[in-house]
């Protein structure tokens, strides 16, 4: 079953405000909130699908590219969450401003007021791909080689040599944060921030893993494989989520985000999702009519020229040119009819050419129904 449209999720429309997409937002996820719906795992599922549509809508970058391409444009695998495993930690320490003092404070999961730990997100990375008209066409497959900052396999990320090195950080006492009362005119106020000793992790370290130097990551290369779907443009971006760099000690990976470039065709222009084609035919074709072969984006097609085309006339071949990207409808290939003027005659064909000049047949505009007009022709060019 694929994803629902994040509108639909929300119960807003395409025009709706920032403001009115947070209100949305905060009313659906204080609905299915896991603390309100204990056990519940289809609440707890839609909690997390409101929490997918609210992380791209709430972007103007994202909305953007969501409104143009639905969740095709969004990468293989839809909103900023759904590239890894999701987990509370990631919605409230993204969201949980808006939950507000609902659940105990900052959206804490699991009651009792307490604040969660900070969740470490790693940096994104950027690449581009180049794809030919064919690749675009299909859709296609591409594997690329990234040097990027991975998890470390020794210390599993942690940091630490071994478990027995890690301890809860003495000045938070393992909470990430700490709380601090002053004396104020108006009474006592309470004000919390990210602990400064462990920088909001929670924990210390004793001795440094020999691997990753206590940083929890290695940079490395590694093959990464993408779906791109048919129909892409230049300069779309998708976003394959959880393939950026590793955090340090633990938490969320970036994300890859790739940008699309386009190879020129030798022969095809593309516009939009149509193609053109500049096609050149001889003055007797043009005049008598013919059978030519045209490239499309998949293989050559045979045409038909009628007999006395204009040069500069059009023609369409419906579904020839390339698809959508959400998959509804193709575009056509449009041939461009130009009739080619030789520079250079020998006299045999220049006199040829000077009993045209004389003949009525060839003033301008002749009449498209004179079939006696075009057996006159084919007498001159094949006589």
């Amino acid at each position: 079953m694929g994803k629902r449209d994040y509108y639909e999720v929300l119960g807003v429309s395409k025009e709706a405000t920032k403001e009115e997409i947070k209100k949305a937002y905060r009313k659906q996820a204080l609905k299915y909130h896991p603390d309100k719906n204990p056990g519940d795992k289809k609440a707890e599922e839609h909690f997390k699908e409101a929490a997918e549509a609210y992380e791209v809508l709430s972007s103007d970058e994202k909305k953007a590219r969501y409104d143009r391409f639905g969740h095709a444009g969004m990468g293989n695998s839809g909103g900023g969450f759904s590239g890894h495993t999701m987990t509370m930690d990631d919605i409230f320490s993204s969201f949980g401003d808006i939950f507000g003092d609902a659940f105990g404070g900052f959206g804490a999961f699991g009651g009792g007021g307490r604040r969660g730990k900070r969740v470490n997100k790693g940096t994104n990375l950027r690449v581009k791909v180049k794809l030919n008209l064919q690749e675009i066409a299909s859709g296609c497959e591409k594997k690329i080689k990234v040097s990027k900052y991975n998890t470390c396999d020794t210390c599993g990320g942690t940091g630490a040599a071994d478990s027995s090195s890690i301890s809860d950080c003495s000045t938070c006492r393992g909470s990430g944060h700490v709380t601090r009362v002053t004396n104020t005119m108006l009474g006592q106020m309470q004000t919390t921030a990210v602990c400064p000793a462990c920088g909001g992790e929670g924990k210390t370290i004793t001795r440094k893993c020999t691997s990753c130097y206590g940083d929890g990551i290695v940079q490395k290369e590694e093959i990464i494989k993408i779906n791109i779907p048919a129909g892409v443009g230049k300069g779309m971006q998708m976003t394959v989520n959880g393939k950026g760099n590793a955090p340090r000690r633990g938490g969320v990976n970036g994300d890859l985000l790739v940008v699309i470039d386009e190879e020129e065709h030798s022969d095809l222009i593309r516009e939009g999702n149509d193609l053109i084609y500049n096609l050149f035919i001889s003055i007797p074709d043009a005049v008598l009519g013919t059978h030519v072969e045209i490239p499309t984006v998949d293989n050559n097609v045979k045409i038909k020229i009628e007999p006395g085309t204009q040069p500069g006339r059009i023609l369409r071949l419906r579904g020839k040119g390339l698809p959508e990207v959400n998959g509804y409808g193709r575009g056509d290939l449009l041939v461009n009819v130009n009739v080619w003027i030789p520079k250079s005659m020998s006299k045999e064909e220049i006199r040829t050419f000077e009993k045209f000049r004389d003949s009525k047949s060839f003033e301008p505009a002749p009449d498209k129904n004179d079939k006696g007009f075009f057996e006159r022709m084919r007498g001159y060019f094949e006589g």
